[in-house]
């Protein structure tokens, strides 16, 4: 059986993995990262536990032979919770998730808990690794520093640079988390006062001709390039944008892949830029990403993809 860790409100991607492991008469069960709370029965001890959902489906580890970590939400708190003790129940139910997690570490995972939280939570690690494996990569600060931002600027923003927030995110229709990104100018340098309250990333601004989206599945790319060029971020854009399929030149997918086998993933959405300049620039890569518009739009067999590496990583037969 394969666990697909995931969340209540996760539409159309785990549909099409489910639908194909359906096909295959390959068992599996859904849990919805952030109902692993009062609304399941949940019981673990040292080896082994067992998980009963709000419908009564009910799962034991013991079945279990691989995991698609799919997407991971907060976990939700009962509305007729004491305030006072949404703290607690949090603190103890994310620890026993992570407990439960920690239990099938041993399986076939994508991607393996461990080092995709580091990867995920670390994108100046990212920079690193992406940089040593010959991928170029803009000049980036990350810093809570007003005068050390404004000579970064000076020295390679051109007048004009993006700044990111790292870890703040906000719902979206598209799913649970989107960075925000915004333009900075030279006119605007003087409102970073308040930076010391929140640190942020800053890159130089890529005139680029278009940015691309890149699903990486086990060495197999599926890329899509967006009619983008004004915008910052195409997930904040107006919404008329379109998808072409794009083929990667052969020495960015070596790249990539060895990039990605040294952060120990196996799957990852990976965002670049082409840039006017004729340079491609690695931006990011979220292990969790979204990659639902790729299928449905070029009709990528992602979801498929996935599943394919899972059942020969578990040796489960049709």
């Amino acid at each position: 059986m394969i666990l697909c860790i995931t969340h209540s409100q996760d539409f159309y991607t785990i549909d099409r993995f489910f639908q194909y492991l359906s096909s295959k008469n390959i068992p599996y069960f859904r849990l919805n990262s952030d109902q692993l709370n009062h609304l399941q029965k949940i019981s673990i001890n040292e080896n082994s536990f067992q998980i009963t959902d709000m419908d009564g489906n009910a799962v034991h580890s013991d079945e279990i032979t691989g995991v698609w970590h799919r997407k991971a939400w907060r976990i939700s708190v009962p509305e007729e919770l004491d305030q006072e003790y949404e703290k607690i129940f949090l603190n103890e139910y994310t620890s026993l998730r992570y407990n439960i997690f920690t239990q099938l570490e041993h399986l076939p995972w994508i991607n393996p808990y461990e080092k995709e939280k580091k990867i995920d939570g670390n994108k100046m690690l990212q920079l690193k690794i992406a940089q040593r494996n010959h991928l170029t990569i803009p000049p980036t600060i990350f810093s809570n520093d007003e005068e050390k931002v404004k000579a970064f600027f000076d020295q390679y923003c051109s007048g004009k640079a993006i700044a990111k927030l790292h870890g703040v995110t906000r719902k979206t229709m598209s799913g649970e988390n989107l960075i925000s990104t915004m333009i900075i100018e030279r006119e605007t340098l003087g409102n970073l006062s308040d930076i010391i309250y929140c640190p942020m990333i800053f890159q130089p601004y890529i005139d680029k001709e278009y940015e691309l989206r890149i699903m990486y599945v086990d060495g197999a790319f599926f890329t899509g390039k967006i009619n983008n060029s004004e915008n910052a971020d195409w997930r904040v854009s107006d919404g008329s944008y379109f998808w072409i399929a794009y083929e990667l030149p052969d020495d960015i997918k070596t790249n990539l892949t060895s990039m990605m086998k040294e952060m120990g993933l196996h799957t990852g959405a990976i965002d670049m830029i082409r840039g006017k300049d004729g340079k491609y620039y690695f931006l990011e890569v979220n292990p969790q990403g979204e990659w639902g518009m790729l299928q449905k739009e070029l009709k990528f067999p992602i979801a498929e993809r996935i599943a394919d590496f899972l059942i020969k990583k578990t040796n489960i037969h049709e």
